[in-house]
């Protein structure tokens, strides 16, 4: 189960750490992007949310306080579906369409960080090819 699992956390963490580079190579274009959605600060939320989803990414990919990494993405994948994609303001139906697919997205893989959380979480020190064990314990 343990090579699943690290395939699994790789195949994860590819997303939100290609998505780090851009938020933090294209800052200014990204924050463009964001302030255009109504984020306020969207320079500053670019940066931070660059940053968590590459701590985050990493954590989950290494294994370095795995749980905590895949919490941190949740933190991120909430909001970003909320503010970026919010398909109900749209009154094109083509961006309607296109926004509503990104907010389901964003909201599946919330729910599958969650789910990644918890499993690390209640494995503990059980789960192998990690360098750390996990920061909670609910089992």
């Amino acid at each position: 189960m343990d090579i699943l699992v690290l395939i699994g956390r790789i195949l994860f963490s590819a997303l939100f750490l290609g998505s780090a580079v851009g938020h933090l190579t294209q800052t200014k274009a990204m924050a463009g992007y964001a302030s255009s959605k109504g984020v306020p600060q969207a320079f500053a939320a670019t940066l931070v949310s660059g940053v968590v989803i590459a701590a985050g990414g990493l954590m989950v990919l290494l294994g370095i306080w795995a749980d905590l990494g895949a919490l941190l993405l949740a933190i991120f994948l909430v909001p970003t579906a909320i503010l970026m994609h919010a398909f109900w303001k749209e009154t094109d139906a083509q961006a309607r369409q296109g926004e509503m697919v990104q907010f389901q997205k964003d909201i599946a893989l919330a729910g599958a960080a969650i789910m990644l959380f918890a499993l690390i979480s209640f494995a503990g020190d059980e789960l192998g090819l990690t360098i750390t064990g996990p920061l909670f314990d609910i089992s």
